[in-house]
Order: structure tokens, then C-alpha cells, then sequence
């Protein structure tokens, strides 16, 4: 049996409604609506009666500031919105693991969805706007106000893994129609260069096999863009001219003159020269692929000890240009993954974004885009959401405007991160040792994320891009960084690596040289996953 119940702010405590209701006045110039209560409704399966009662006052709702209804109130317009299938519902699942907490046993469905109830005069263009204005096509959609009779997902069995036949025969134009149909990130070169190496084996490969290399290969993974080969450079500024020069100067005294000009090398030359110069004498090295890490002697109650310290910056501009909040918020997500996994607790961060007017008018937005105050407002209130649920300070936050990034935000979150040296080990992996798949479970959302972020953009990537921005969960991270904080737990660990965009198909190349994997025992949000996703 399906139950459903709809919670509603007492009066005095409406603010988001009401904040909510201003914005739709001022952008969307719609002035017949009066009022503007919001609902949230969740439908739970797998509990009795007995047991629903109990956790209305403690789960769904907070007596103090909640009403709770069993049916919806009138109102002069209805509508609701629901995450999009596959897509990771926090307030659900939240909801689901304190139910199992209150009754020790197991887990139930559970399903929200948002309820907004319009006051007043509600034509059918007005009422359209407002849909538009709230409903991101790319994770969320209208929601029926109908009672389903179950919330089970109706799963088709996985199809076998398809092999490309004919691939290794393609033309040119066969092979850019493959791009195209698979939406890979890859250009026709590294096609090219796939195909050749098949024919090698003599055999057509897998759609599987092609997005591994596709997601390793991508921009987001393997800075593909930092790799490009510089052979003509012109700079008019005198004074980044010079540190150019400087920089050419120090190539050549590290005799790496002979290697191909790149941006990578632009980046990291400094760092190349300080240590060849041995000014890098607190840089901690190791074959872990994690946060940037330094040593650092501290005085803890008199008494000096080794710690390591741990730095980690991550750029979140597709994910955030098409679904700003998820987007934001796995920006500072992703970046306290990389000191988590070098064992360390991240202790502050800083935010430094980038966006075009955000006072535009929405109807001037670039088509296929969202407005830039929608991007600008749910971006910081991702980025907060997850900051205040981890628990992080973040002690420096600025926005840059300017109008080129009206082309594509930028996202940019950073930590640091501290760890008694005592409880980091670092061993090389060897044959039998087991490999433990810790955190959230695995979903739909974020499938593609490194490819999606390494592609050109068009007017329809709202609408086919959803998937590809990783759903964050907070909750579970902080459990993450509270087990690393235990000496015990800590100090089993041979190697760490964080399970980013790239899934196992990239995670597995940074922990070992090869590994031995059952994809049937990777922890799923819901079944139907086939062995690609």
C-alpha cells in the first residue's frame, strides 16, 4: 500500500513561498496571482499505519513550523514536480533512511515531489511561464497529482552489451556518424586512432569498450585541451611577454626544449624548477593520483608533530551551466573528494564563480540556455546546501561578472585538508589484495559526466544532457569523513583513490595496474543498470 501525506509551512514561516512569489512578479511580470503556498508530498511503501504515525512528527515534518494535510487544500491552480527517473532524490532518501532508523527494519520506498497551490487570477499563458520558470527539463519534470499504486520501478532486464560490427570497414563518414550517434567526446583523430588499434586485434569492439576509452580520454580526465601542442604564440603585453620568455628561459635549463610546447607545460614549469632547484623540500610525493600535498611540522600540546597538508581545487562549468544546483553543489563535493581520499579532513574552502548580468531580463537569455539569475541564485544556494551539510566553512566567496561567460559559467570550488602524517599509508597494491567500494551507491545520474563536460554545447544540451550531472550526497560524504578521521579505519589503507565522473573506468587505472571486477557487486540506487552505465 502506497501512503501520502503533504506538509505545509505554518503561517509566518512561508518564506520561500513568498521570496519565491516576488521573483515570478519581478521577471515573469505576472501580477494576477496572489498568494503562493508551497507543499512538499511524499508517497512511502513498505510501512504500516502504525509506523506512519510515528514518523509524521519526527521524519516528514517539524510540529513547530509544519502543517500536515492528508488531502490537498483548493486553490485556484495545482501543479507538482518530481525529480526526472534516475535521477538521486536527497529529500526522499533521507526520508527512507530515518524511517529505518525509527523502526530497525527495512528500508521503504519513498518518493517527494514539490506542490505549488496558486491564489488568485491564473490564466493559461501565466500558469505555462511559471512551469517553465521552475522546471529544469534536465533533472526535473511535472509530477501527476494521481496516488500510484506502487513505487516500484518497472526495470527491463539489461540487453547483452552490443559490439560495433563493422567498425574496423568505416570510412570518414562513417566513422563521424558514430560520433554523432554515441555522442562521443572523442574528435575524428582519436576515432581514427581507436580503429587502428582494433585492427590490430582483429576484432570490431564493444559500445563499452569505446566509452571507457571515451571517458579517459576525455578533457575532464585527461586535460586533452592542456595537451595541445602550442607552435605559434603571440603576445602583445610586455609584461606577460617577459614571463613567457622567463618561462622558454627555464625550459631550456631543464632541458625540456627537445618536448612539444603545451599548456601543461606553461602550468606546471614553475613547479619543475623549484624542485629542480630543491625548493620543494616539504612536497609529499607519491603514486596515489590525489589533492596536492605538503608536509608540516605542527605543535599540538607541546609536542611536535609530522601532519600533512592537502590542497584541491575543481572546476564545475558544464555541469552547473545546465543544472546549477546539483552542478554547484558536487563543484565542492568533488573537490573535498581528493584530500578525503589522501586520507585528510578538509577543513575550509573558498568559491570564486563567474557569470554574465544576472539582471537581464529572461526573455534576452541565449537560446538554450538558462537565465543567468536562475543560474546565479540556485548555483549558491547548491554550493551553500552542500557546504552546510558537510560542514564546511567557506571563507571566501566572490562572483566575477562579466559578459563573456554568458557563454559558460565558471564554478570553481577549493579546500584544504589536514591529516596526522602517522595515519596515511602508502603501499603499492599487489595481487589478492581487496578493493572496497565505499559511499553513495551508483545511479543514472553523472553517467557520461566526463565526457558531457569535454563536449561543444548547442542549443539542446539542456534537453539531452541531464544525465550527465552527478547528483550530490552530501550526508554520505560526511559519514566518509568522519570514518577517515579514525586512526584504525585510516590505517588499513594501502591506497586511496576518489570515484569521481570517470567511474570505475577510471578510478580502477589509478589504484593499480590492473584490477579484477564484478560490476554485479557495485552498490546500485535501483536495478536495470547495464554493465556500461
Amino acid at each position: 500500500m502506497v501512503y501520502r501525506i503533504y506538509t505545509g509551512r505554518r503561517e509566518g514561516f512561508g518564506a520561500q513561498a513568498q521570496a519565491l512569489l516576488e521573483e515570478w512578479r519581478e521577471q515573469l511580470h505576472i501580477t494576477g496571482i496572489t498568494g503562493l503556498e508551497l507543499l512538499n508530498r511524499y508517497d512511502v511503501e513498505g510501512i504500516d499505519e502504525a509506523l506512519l504515525a510515528q514518523c509524521v512528527p519526527t521524519v516528514f515534518s517539524e510540529p513547530q513550523t509544519d502543517v500536515i494535510y492528508d488531502a490537498l487544500p483548493a486553490a485556484a491552480a495545482i501543479f507538482a514536480t518530481e525529480y526526472l527517473p534516475g535521477q538521486f532524490d536527497q529529500r526522499a532518501d533521507s526520508c527512507a533512511q530515518c524511517i529505518q532508523i525509527v523502526s530497525g527494519g527495512q528500508k521503504p520506498l519513498v518518493r517527494s515531489a514539490r506542490v505549488f497551490l496558486l491564489s488568485g487570477s491564473v490564466s493559461e499563458a501565466a500558469l505555462a511561464a511559471i512551469k517553465k520558470h521552475v522546471i529544469n527539463p534536465v533533472e526535473s519534470r511535472e509530477a501527476s497529482l494521481s496516488l500510484p499504486q506502487t513505487l516500484q520501478m518497472t526495470v527491463a532486464a539489461p540487453k547483452t552489451v552490443a559490439t560495433l560490427s563493422g567498425f574496423l570497414a568505416l570510412e570518414d563518414g562513417g566513422l563521424e556518424a558514430l560520433l554523432r550517434e554515441y555522442a562521443l567526446a572523442m574528435d575524428l583523430d582519436d576515432l581514427r586512432f581507436c580503429q587502428a588499434y582494433f585492427k590490430t586485434e582483429r576484432r570490431d569492439p564493444t559500445v563499452t569498450e569505446l566509452r571507457v576509452i571515451d571517458t579517459y580520454w576525455s578533457d575532464h580526465c585527461r586535460h586533452t585541451t592542456f595537451l595541445t601542442h602550442l607552435d605559434q604564440v603571440e603576445i602583445e603585453d610586455p609584461r606577460v611577454k617577459a614571463s613567457y620568455e622567463r618561462y622558454l628561459e627555464l625550459r631550456r635549463t631543464l632541458g625540456r626544449d627537445k618536448k612539444p610546447n603545451t599548456l601543461m607545460e606553461l602550468a606546471t614549469q614553475a613547479m619543475r624548477y623549484l624542485k629542480h632547484t630543491g625548493q620543494l623540500k616539504r612536497l609529499d610525493e607519491s603514486e596515489e593520483i590525489n589533492a596536492c600535498t605538503v608536509t608540516m611540522d605542527l605543535e599540538i600540546d607541546g609536542k611536535t608533530q609530522p601532519w600533512l597538508l592537502l590542497f584541491k581545487n575543481e572546476t564545475h562549468n558544464h555541469p552547473t551551466e545546465i543544472e546549477p544546483f546539483g552542478g554547484a553543489a558536487t563543484c565542492i563535493g568533488g573537490a573535498i573528494r581528493d584530500p578525503l581520499s589522501g586520507r585528510g579532513y578538509v577543513y575550509q574552502a573558498m568559491r570564486v564563480t563567474g557569470a554574465a548580468d544576472p539582471t537581464v531580463p529572461p526573455e534576452n537569455t541565449i537560446p538554450g540556455k538558462l537565465p543567468q539569475r536562475k543560474l546565479v541564485t540556485a548555483a549558491a544556494q547548491g554550493y551553500s546546501s552542500y557546504g552546510n551539510q558537510i560542514g564546511l566553512a567557506t571563507g571566501l566567496v566572490e562572483e566575477l561578472y562579466h559578459p563573456g561567460y554568458a557563454a559558460k559559467r565558471m564554478e570553481i570550488g577549493a579546500v584544504t585538508a589536514a591529516v596526522p602524517q602517522a595515519q596515511v599509508r602508502r603501499e603499492a597494491p599487489r595481487p589478492g589484495d581487496q578493493i572496497i567500494l565505499l559511499g553513495g551507491r551508483t545511479g543514472r545520474d553523472g553517467c557520461g559526466g566526463a565526457t558531457g563536460s569535454s563536449k561543444s554545447h548547442t542549443v539542446d544540451s539542456l534537453e539531452t544532457c541531464g544525465a550527465e550531472v552527478q547528483k550530490g550526497n552530501a550526508p554520505e560524504e560526511r559519514k566518509l569523513q568522519r570514518l577517515f578521521r579514525n586512526p584504525k579505519a585510516s590505517g588499513m589503507i594501502k591506497r586511496c583513490n576518489d570515484f569521481g565522473a570517470g567511474g570505475v573506468s577510471v578510478a580502477i587505472g589509478e589504484l593499480a595496474e590492473g584490477v579484477r571486477i564484478n560490476l554485479d557487486c557495485v552498490p546500485k540506487k535501483y536495478e536495470g543498470l547495464d554493465g556500461t552505465e
